[in-house]
């Protein structure tokens, strides 16, 4: 076989080779492969055909296999049930070892086998849907329960800054007392209306100057 044939595998190629093709280039060019179709028909996995239509768990019935339990039972019962006839099918097939190793019978302790296994597989998958429910119900009590310590810290948050702004609100000084302690001395103007000339012959910026003054001590 020459180097430049190219060879096809029946296999996907490995994920560092299918991811490397989703580089940021080649999605913004988009070149990255497109995902694969949907499929409405047929196909095959792990050399078994498959149904889109099947049930996601499909009866023994349907795979070809004879039913050793009835319709209607209790898992954990049939359960305990084919384990114990698993290990004694497992201890008569040793018992054939031993004794009889070329009986025809070791064939059929087998199949026996792996029927009880086949059983066992197919009652835990029936279990998959509650345990999808499980974990699904305790991821939800999960973001509940961080949800709810979230919106508690919030409001521990809130409740801080509330009081912090009514400490403030409250060691603020009263309107009334603000205005008293901007108002001008009335007996200051007074006296420098009384006192015209005096005024005059003083200064009037040292006045002003001393008037302020006793409004910003007042304000103190």
């Amino acid at each position: 076989m020459s180097s430049d044939t190219a060879q096809v595998s029946s296999l996907p190629l490995p994920p560092m080779q299918y991811i490397n093709f989703y580089t940021d280039e080649n999605v913004r060019r988009n070149r990255a492969p497109l995902p694969p179709r949907p499929i409405h028909d047929s196909y095959s996995m792990f050399g078994h055909a498959f149904n889109a239509d099947d049930t996601i768990i499909r009866s023994l019935e349907s795979q070809g296999f004879r039913r050793l339990y009835p319709m209607h039972f209790e898992r954990r019962r049939e359960l305990k049930k084919l384990n114990h006839s698993l290990l004694v099918n497992f201890l008569d097939l040793l018992d054939l070892l031993v004794h009889c190793p070329d009986s025809p019978k070791r064939a059929e302790k087998v199949e026996d086998l792996s029927l009880l296994f086949i059983h066992i597989h197919h009652l835990l998958n029936e279990f998959r849907p509650h345990q999808a429910r499980e974990t699904l119900r305790v991821m939800m009590e999960l973001q509940k329960r961080q949800r709810v310590e979230t919106a508690m810290r919030f409001q521990k948050h809130l409740d801080k800054v509330q009081d912090i702004l009514q400490n403030a609100l409250q060691s603020l000084p009263d309107q009334n007392e603000i205005e008293s302690n901007f108002k001008v001395p009335t007996d200051i103007l007074d006296q420098m209306e009384c006192n015209p000339m005096d005024s005059t012959n003083s200064d009037s910026c040292y006045e002003l100057d001393r008037i302020m003054c006793n409004v910003i001590d007042n304000m103190r």
